[in-house]
């Protein structure tokens, strides 16, 4: 692993510090070392969003990147959750919280998020060790691992938070059951609660969920919906339906497995 990366965030100070996977893992860490910032405007909307002494979960947490970011900016005052069912990723996670003296205002679970507590196998990707899976991958056989499953409404509970203030939903096809499993926390937090999620219709309908569902249950929450622009920058205002009719369009075409990332509640400003 060598030396930790240090992150290049603007606006952040002090400098925080990842440690990563070596060169076998081809995407979250190799942009971060050569980068130091892991999806920049995904990033920047984080750090406009999230406040001090706020509540913060991260569903598919990986190595822990945007739960250090968000661990900066709740500060001590504030709470982190993160869930991460692979072993190795939580142990990165882990060295990650203690690196920057964080482990007191966060709670890292090796578990994956789901509508209620069970077991699953999740099917590791050999290089890319964020595209681990609940579903299997029909091109290529890949090593499986026993992980448990935790309800995100039930764990919060039992924790004492009856709400939260920002959710950030990244699990290659389980962001269905993560939200319904969490749809408790999320109604109680009202209007003011914001969620980050990456919408890929293609790996949804894998895990046996499809774009169209998880969009009219999120739509139950009332709540703006925005598509994120990574590449302007920018927020584009969207509905449900719209959405919904995009995922549609992807589920149409063979082989499709465009994604985009999505943002549910007020911008920033």
């Amino acid at each position: 692993m060598g030396d930790p990366v240090l992150l290049q965030l603007p606006g952040i100070q002090p400098t925080l510090l990842m440690h990563v996977h070596d060169s076998t893992d081809i995407h979250i860490s190799e942009q971060l070392r050569n980068h130091g910032i892991w999806e920049p405007y995904e990033t920047r909307l984080l750090c406009e969003l999230l406040k001090p002494g706020q509540c913060f979960v991260d569903a598919g947490a990986n190595i822990g990147y945007f739960t250090v970011v968000a661990a900066h900016l709740v500060g001590e005052a504030g709470q982190v959750f993160a869930f991460e069912p692979e072993p190795r990723n939580l142990s990165l996670l882990n060295k990650n919280l203690s690196a920057n003296g964080f482990c007191s205002r966060v709670v890292a679970e090796q578990a994956g998020l789901a509508e209620r507590d069970g077991q699953a196998v999740l099917h590791l990707h050999p290089a890319n060790k964020g595209d681990h899976q609940l579903h299997p991958d029909d091109e290529q056989p890949r090593e499986q691992i026993s992980i448990p499953l935790r309800s995100g409404s039930d764990f919060l509970r039992s924790r004492g938070i009856d709400t939260i203030d920002m959710l950030k939903v990244d699990t290659q096809g389980a962001e269905f059951a993560v939200i319904r499993g969490l749809l408790a926390v999320l109604r109680r937090s009202g209007a003011s609660v914001k969620i980050l999620l990456e919408l890929t219709p293609w790996s949804l309908r894998r895990a046996g969920s499809s774009g169209r569902e998880l969009l009219e249950t999120l739509q139950t929450l009332d709540l703006p919906f925005w598509i994120v622009d990574h590449i302007e920058h920018r927020l584009v205002a969207s509905s449900a339906e719209d959405l919904a009719l995009w995922c549609d369009n992807v589920d149409g075409v063979a082989g499709d497995r465009g994604f985009m990332n999505i943002l549910l509640g007020n911008r920033p400003g």
